[in-house]
């Protein structure tokens, strides 16, 4: 099946730029702190200094950090953060997001993910009707309490936003499936009890399938309300 993929463990490198980026986006290191050096985090978490440097230019190229010769590793301002990128988005959820943020987040997702609908709506093939209603399968076989159904919900966010047949749209697609996943995963993780979004999902689908812009305008508006309260709602748990 297309979301039984058997999870391997993160290269070394990856899981320290995890550890480290959660700690800069929940402010253990702010803007304009100062890492601790190559050796120091090689010596404290017991890895190689080749594992740290590594480490350090991925979080550099998501924009999180800089390095100058004999100032060390600092944090760049938030502004330079590249807060769209798929991992920024996973370890902001990881720990407790600022309401800010999940703010900004659920606006990002309300101005781009209806009009992403309406045009799938106009736009779509039968192949895209066919993976959206296998990832929507799955998400009812699964649940979205589990690995499988999560990743097959983002799944099918991502397809709407192919099935526009727009390029830029479509290069938005990791940044918004981060963003479904991030959040569902914080959901489940917070709350005691969460309303079902599948017939939410249903409905947007059927929308599709029949080629109904508005419907399918108006569908995701709901999913994306509902979604955000919530998560909203966990953020207080």
């Amino acid at each position: 099946m297309e979301f039984m993929e058997p999870r391997k463990r993160a290269p070394a490198h990856r899981a320290l730029a995890r550890e480290l980026g959660i700690a800069i986006l929940t402010g253990r290191y702010p803007p304009g702190a100062l890492l601790p050096g190559e050796l120091d985090l090689a010596d404290s978490l017991a890895v190689s200094r080749s594992v740290v440097r590594e480490a350090l230019r991925t979080l550099a190229a998501k924009g999180l950090i800089e390095s100058r010769p004999k100032t060390g590793t600092r944090v760049r301002n938030r502004a330079d953060w590249n807060l769209l990128d798929p991992d920024l988005l996973a370890w902001m959820f990881e720990g407790e997001p600022p309401a800010g943020f999940v703010d900004s987040l659920f606006q990002l997702r309300m101005i781009v993910e209806p009009a992403a609908a309406e045009l799938a709506a106009r736009a779509r093939t039968t192949r895209h009707i066919a993976r959206m209603g296998h990832a929507l399968e799955v998400m009812e076989e699964e649940g979205l309490s589990s690995v499988d159904g999560q990743a097959a919900d983002q799944q099918f966010h991502n397809l709407i936003l192919e099935a526009t047949g727009n390029d830029l749209l479509i290069s938005l697609s990791g940044s918004i499936g981060a963003a479904v996943r991030a959040t569902t995963l914080f959901k489940h993780r917070k709350a005691k009890q969460l309303r079902d979004s599948l017939p939410l999902h249903r409905d947007l689908f059927a929308a599709i399938i029949d080629g109904d812009p508005a419907a399918a305008r108006a569908a995701t508006i709901t999913l994306i309300l509902q979604a955000q309260e919530d998560t909203e709602s966990s953020l207080k748990a």
